[in-house]
């Protein structure tokens, strides 16, 4: 292998190699060509200082068989690997783009909106990777590769343990980054699926704080943080931060991997819901419009919704895949707690007396009803107010309009708290949350006078064209009365110009309709 001045190689194997791009704890990383094909590639090399290491090479080739292992839309792919000149390399996908650390260093703290769709991105690569009998063990924000078009890729399985094959340290060991490293893996024990997802919620909680759960000087001193310490709650940081999605960061920091969320696939439904939640927000949906149950296609497999799902976030950043409605989850968690309770209890036969029952069925229809209730009312609204600043307030207001039912006086006060707090860095998430609601109440409300006034100035127009002369001119009186009233009523309204110069026409031309 021929190195240049600088140390970088000339080529690796069948790559040209144009740049060092990166270096991790289990090599370097370069971006290379292809000599036939031209294609580009991220070539990992192992050192030879490490290759010499007892153990390292075991492990470079442990990160080859996990890449070989998966294949994900949110898992950077293995191209090829081999040795070359003694050098041990692997070439894979190369990610225009960058860290997710470079973006936290780069806006410090991260929209909780563009954290949920991460996260739903990073549970598509858990799932994948821990069906596969693999754990990362080593999740943080440089090993996740954030794409031009807002993509996310997991990458870096250095450590990664293939807990369905021969294990290398079968006494196990901490390996990791210290920061986002689950209690258990602290200790030496031996890890498991929701030993990502712990390190899931520390990368959660630093991209939307902009510091990690613990800091400390040394390495012991955060080991024994993440046994034993009690985190700052994100909404410490970040006020305006959804009740909902605080829990979610919560429980993903449990002490206990049990009080976690049993996989990936659960918690990306949960977050699903919170974007869900997140749409209907500002709109007039209600529980009555909505089915009890909305259980998923039992033809479609569950790694399937979510890689749809996922697929759908990264491309243009929503995502509404199938999986269980509001009403399911609400059920299984009261059947859940009766199970907890009753495996807790030495009275299980409590649980079988009817009018037990008919409580928890009341329980289960006011919580169904709170589930479904606008996250304008509730949770959102708790959250905004948990701030004190001026835009917050101003932010209830409109809503607090909202539900008046003056939609134009809360597009109004949303209209001028985007002039006042416009450019201004520290109402950054205040400006992006009002502009993104008033957004959606145009929205609404054009479709609303859509459904309304068009029929109206249709039945106007026909009225006009009425041929019947014994007819005519009763039909053209009633006609003149629906396009006054329009006038009347929308003259002033930005979002109803169109039907009121229409109404206007009509009237003061009747001949040409």
């Amino acid at each position: 292998m021929t190195l240049e001045t600088n140390g970088t190689p000339k080529e690796i194997g069948p790559y040209e190699i144009e740049r060092r791009i990166g270096a991790g704890g289990m090599g370097t990383v370069y971006l290379g060509r292809h000599k036939e094909s031209g294609k580009q590639a991220a070539v990992k090399v192992l050192p030879s200082s490490l290759a010499r290491e007892p153990g390292f090479v075991e492990r470079f080739t442990r990160e080859i068989e996990s890449l070989r292992k998966l294949k994900n839309p949110h898992v950077v792919e293995l191209y090829e690997d081999g040795v070359s000149d003694e050098t041990y390399y692997y070439a894979m996908e190369y990610v225009e783009g960058e860290t997710v650390t470079d973006r936290i260093r780069r806006e410090k703290r991260l929209p909780w909106e563009d954290v949920i769709q991460y996260a739903i991105q990073i549970c598509s690569a858990l799932k994948a990777a821990h069906n596969a009998g693999i754990i990362h063990r080593d999740l943080k924000p440089s090993n996740l590769l954030v794409a031009t078009d807002g993509m996310l890729k997991l990458t870096d399985f250095g450590v990664a343990q293939l807990f369905a094959t021969n294990k290398l340290t079968a006494t196990g060991g901490i390996i990791g980054t210290a920061e986002y490293m689950s209690p258990e893996q602290a200790q030496g024990k031996r890890t498991n699926k929701q030993s990502d997802l712990y390190s899931l919620g520390a990368v959660m909680y630093t991209m939307i704080c902009g510091r990690p759960p613990f800091v400390g000087k040394t390495t012991l001193d955060l080991v024994q943080k993440h046994r034993y310490g009690q985190f700052d709650k994100p909404s410490r940081y970040v006020p305006d931060i959804p009740q909902w999605l605080e829990d979610i960061v919560c429980k993903l920091l449990s002490k206990k991997p049990e009080d976690r969320f049993p996989d990936a696939y659960v918690l990306s439904l949960r977050l699903q819901e919170v974007l869900k939640r997140i749409e209907r927000a500002g709109s007039e949906e209600t529980a009555a419009g909505l089915p009890i149950e909305d259980e998923p296609e039992p033809a479609e497999d569950s790694e399937v919704s979510l890689m749809r799902t996922t697929a759908t976030a990264g491309a243009r950043g929503s995502s509404t895949a199938g999986g269980p409605g509001q009403g399911t989850l609400m059920r299984d968690l009261m059947k859940m707690e009766i199970e907890r309770a009753n495996q807790e209890t030495v009275l299980p036969s409590i649980f079988n007396n009817t009018w037990f029952l008919v409580g928890c069925l009341v329980f289960l229809i006011i919580g169904g009803i709170l589930w479904f209730q606008d996250p304008a009312d509730s949770t959102d609204m708790d959250s905004l107010t948990a701030g004190n600043s001026e835009s917050i307030r101003l932010l209830e207001l409109a809503r607090h309009y909202q539900r008046l039912g003056d939609v134009i006086r809360a597009e109004k006060t949303l209209e001028a708290l985007l002039v006042l707090i416009k450019d201004d860095e520290q109402y950054k998430g205040e400006h992006r949350r009002a502009k993104l609601h008033l957004e959606r109440l145009r929205k609404d409300r054009a479709e609303r006078l859509e459904t309304f006034l068009k029929p109206l100035l249709e039945r106007a127009q026909q009225l006009l064209q009425t041929e019947d002369e014994e007819k005519r001119e009763a039909a053209q009186a009633q006609a003149h009365q629906i396009l006054t009233s329009i006038t009347t009523l929308y003259r002033g309204d930005r979002l109803a110009t169109d039907y009121v110069k229409q109404a206007e026409a009509m009237m003061n031309h009747p001949e040409e309709k």
